[in-house]
């Protein structure tokens, strides 16, 4: 029989093995690797992308209109009505920084393994819009820029220029920090006058410059964002992209081969913090402009309650999610799309014919594609018992499924062809979803056993030690007993070897380990519940529901 201290041990035990089976469930990284890159065979729009971040800004606080009726934000919002598209870019949870710039930039949404980090850098390598450029230069907060150099393909590739940890301080006025940013892209273009090499790199194509302005939410943090601090930093960053975009025009003569993107990775919410998922953490502004995109649309459409006061219902809002935005930038300078990008391009911002959405948004659902084939096909190799995505199976088979969009693409069915794309898209993504959940029911299953099983085992433990007297002898057979055991054996080596083959993690063996004990101690020892049964059903049934019911009740309550 066990001891007290054997039975703490095994509690022991268990819960911090079980406790880590919300890391498999949960948390596991959703990346794969071992995709074919693809990118639309169209010839760019650009030779190369400025992409603008404010970090946590909110998209009201840059549209709205302030007390007097002025805008914040005079160049972006003639921007909006004369030059380029704008919208609300959706974000998801968690709204913090990183998963916030991993969306805009390399195109997936959190991986949630990155919850071991704190959410400060990636536990897994991906690719990005920058790994993929012929050079990005990044300018911003060194808890943004290094881990997009980290695990790039050649770190060479993307240089970054950050501030002291020590500048950015919360307990003052932050807009030097975007300020800094500003001052050293002048830097960067001034110094070119002079270095031949700089110069020869800084009219490559397929460049990338990326600014990370965080002013903004230290200045939420600090003051929050209905503060004066606050919205005086919008007017700054405005000014600072009007300087920027002269600059960069002024430096490449004005030659109309640079495309615009100005976001955000994340909102703020009124008590000066972000990280769930209120609307004013979650909408973000986009205003893109420069080659590639459209000019404004003058019409009411995509507007709602929440845009209603901002006085721009005549221009045209076009929303987007905010993995979109990396498949936009890859298309617009004309590089590979992230292979683990899961967004889809927004072609509402492309000022492109018909012909050109259409290899845009074939090549973007191959890119997806590529991930749901590399999971389907590592699930298959593995599985002994493989259950396929049925809406990509049989007739819809992806390869069938291509080779009629390619078809269509050749008899200059465009319009068919997109919708096609976008379907073979969406249907990667949820085979993806479909694959990353795989081994959910095996696994909830068996913990819901487990935990179960505990808590008939302490159950038993009690019930024999404290409830029924010494006097009283289980009539389990050592027959019985030995057939419990060579079932149980039997059952956990069934299950070891289907993990041992579909080459589980070690953890596994641990979840499927656990139930079979306990339920083996609580079939041998289940005399001792149904004596304890029928000792509470003297009293009748009626009351013995009463006092379980009753005692559930107080157990919930404290809880």
């Amino acid at each position: 029989m066990l001891s007290r201290g054997t039975l703490l041990l095994i509690g022991v035990v268990f819960h911090v093995i079980y406790l880590y089976s919300i890391f498999d469930i949960y948390f596991t990284s959703p990346i794969v690797h071992g995709m074919t890159p693809h990118k639309s065979p169209v010839e760019s729009s650009a030779d190369r992308l400025v992409l603008i971040v404010g970090d946590g800004l909110r998209a009201d606080k840059l549209y709205e209109l302030n007390e007097n009726g002025n805008t914040r934000a005079p160049y972006l919002r003639n921007i909006i009505k004369e030059e380029g598209a704008w919208g609300v870019s959706h974000t998801r949870v968690p709204t913090e920084s990183r998963p916030g710039h991993v969306a805009i930039i390399a195109g997936f949404y959190e991986d949630v393994s990155a919850v071991t980090t704190g959410w400060t850098m990636n536990p897994v390598d991906f690719d990005s819009v920058f790994n993929q450029s012929e050079h990005t230069w990044s300018f911003g907060s060194p808890d943004i820029l290094p881990m997009f150099q980290h695990g790039a393909s050649d770190p060479d590739r993307i240089e970054t220029f950050m501030y002291p940890h020590e500048d950015e301080d919360f307990s003052g006025e932050a807009s030097k920090l975007d300020i800094w940013v500003f001052d050293h892209v002048k830097e960067l273009f001034h110094n070119a006058t002079f270095d031949p090499e700089l110069d020869k790199k800084l009219r490559q194509k397929k460049i990338v410059f990326f600014l990370h302005l965080l002013g903004l939410d230290t200045n939420g943090h600090a003051f929050r964002p209905t503060s004066k601090e606050y919205l005086n930093n919008i007017s700054i960053v405005d000014a600072g992209i009007k300087e920027m975009v002269a600059l960069i025009e002024n430096f490449y003569n004005n030659d109309s081969r640079t495309s615009y993107i100005f976001t955000a990775d994340h909102g703020m919410s009124n008590r000066g913090a972000h990280g769930d998922g209120h609307p004013d953490n979650t909408r973000t502004p986009i205003i893109g402009w420069g080659a590639g995109i459209r000019k404004p649309i003058y019409s009411n459409e995509g507007h709602d309650d929440f845009s209603a006061d901002w006085q721009l219902s005549d221009v045209k809002r076009d929303d987007v999610r905010q993995a979109d935005i990396a498949p936009l930038m890859a298309h617009l300078i004309g590089i590979n799309l992230p292979v683990n990008s899961v967004g889809e391009l927004p072609l509402g911002y492309l000022d492109a014919d018909e012909k050109t959405k259409a290899e845009a948004a074939f090549s973007n659902a191959l890119q997806i594609m590529e991930q749901y084939m590399v999971k389907h096909d590592e699930k298959k190799s593995n599985e002994l018992f493989f259950r396929p995505y049925r809406a990509l199976a049989g007739a819809n088979d992806p390869i069938l499924f291509v080779s009629y969009i390619q078809k269509l693409i050749n008899e200059q069915q465009y319009l068919m062809a997109e919708t096609k794309s976008k379907e073979l898209a969406r249907l990667s993504l949820e085979g993806l979803r479909y694959f990353q959940t795989y081994d959910w029911f095996f696994l909830r299953s068996v913990i819901t056993a487990g935990y179960i099983g505990w808590c008939i085992f302490c159950l038993e433990y009690v019930i024999r030690n404290y409830v029924l007297s010494t006097e009283f002898k289980s009539n389990v057979s050592i027959q019985t007993q030995f057939k419990v055991n060579v079932l149980s054996t039997l059952a956990f080596i069934s299950l070891a070897s289907m993990l041992l083959i579909q080459k589980m993690p070690a953890t596994y063996y641990a979840y499927v380990f656990f139930p079979i004990y306990f339920w083996n101690h609580i079939i041998c020892n289940c005399p001792v519940i149904f004596e304890a049964l029928r000792i509470s059903l003297k009293g009748g049934v009626g009351k013995f529901l009463l006092i379980a019911g009753g005692s559930l009740l107080v157990i919930e309550t404290l809880v």
